[in-house]
């Protein structure tokens, strides 16, 4: 049985798109058929790869997703990564790429190692998110890293009810609301002053984003507490960004629910190094003078 690969990429710029070919012909070279999508086919050499038809789940049936890019690039990769359960692999061409497993200059020992099967595979929860009106199910969505809720209108603050466990919790005028797995800790939970959670905790964020309010700092639940915002009357109107990748607009009156995502997203694992490392990394923390433990 053929073995194959989805590769997804922004094939736009010209450097990225070099990146890609470097794994095309990787993976043909040992035995796996490479995948793509219709949209970036016509910027590649092919060879044997086959498109994935744009009607078509593009990765029903491969081993996994290859995604070149920045954490924006990834979470593409996961709407089709979770649609087809299909664990899901970054190789970083962006800025930080904090999702990412791989940096460019170990792309080929990356990939040889998908050849090889040598990596695991990590469960990442996500969150699902309903939008109410009048009692009326308006959207249904889903977040690997967040679900913000924002104000419409530079103008005007958002005026809305946060409710936890089934009960209201705190009124808040703000910009908005961020309700964050610990994946999405470090992206903008982050930035609104959110912690950050290791992966191997399983919770839910609620972040307010400049609440004017003396009780609104960051809460971290039980990721099986339900969440709820209410969007109370007046001229409140909101927009609804799950990744900043699909939105949907909330009027007044409305009620957005978040709870623990019924499908998790797999995330290939290769690099063995404590999480603590990875945020050294990424973020450039100063560790000068650290002696380690024992020594006094």
């Amino acid at each position: 049985m053929t073995r194959e690969v989805l590769v997804v990429a922004h094939t736009g710029r010209h450097f990225v798109r070099e990146g890609v070919q470097k794994v095309l012909d990787q993976l043909l070279a040992a035995g796996i058929r490479p995948r793509v999508l219709d949209e970036e086919a016509g910027r590649l050499d092919l060879h044997h790869a086959s498109v994935a038809h744009p009607d078509k789940d593009p990765a029903a049936g491969a081993e996994l997703i290859v995604v070149l890019g920045g954490d924006g690039s990834l979470l593409r990769g996961a709407e089709f990564a979770r649609a087809a359960d299909v664990p899901l692999l970054g190789i970083n061409l962006g800025h930080v790429g904090f999702l990412a497993e791989a940096e460019p200059e170990a792309l080929e020992t990356t990939v040889d190692r998908v050849a090889h099967g040598d990596y695991a595979v990590e469960q990442r929860m996500t969150l699902d998110v309903v939008v109410r009106h009048e009692g009326e199910v308006l959207y249904r969505g889903w977040a690997l890293n967040e679900a913000s809720i924002e104000k419409a209108r530079r103008s005007r603050m958002l005026d809305c009810v946060l409710e936890v466990e089934g009960r209201p919790l705190s009124r808040w005028g703000c910009d908005g609301v961020v309700c964050a797995t610990p994946t999405g800790s470090t992206a903008y939970a982050f930035s609104a002053g959110g912690p950050i959670v290791w992966p191997q905790v399983q919770a839910t964020l609620v972040v307010p984003v400049s609440a004017h309010a003396l009780f609104a700092r960051p809460l971290v639940l039980s990721p099986d507490t339900a969440v709820g915002i209410e969007v109370l009357p007046g001229e409140s109107s909101a927009v609804l960004s799950c990744d900043g990748r699909r939105s949907f607009p909330v009027s007044a009156r409305s009620r957005i629910d978040v709870s623990r995502g019924s499908r998790s997203i797999q995330l290939v694992r290769m690099d063995r190094r404590p999480f603590t490392d990875r945020l050294v990394r990424k973020f450039r923390l100063p560790v000068e003078g650290w002696r380690g433990s024992g020594t006094g």
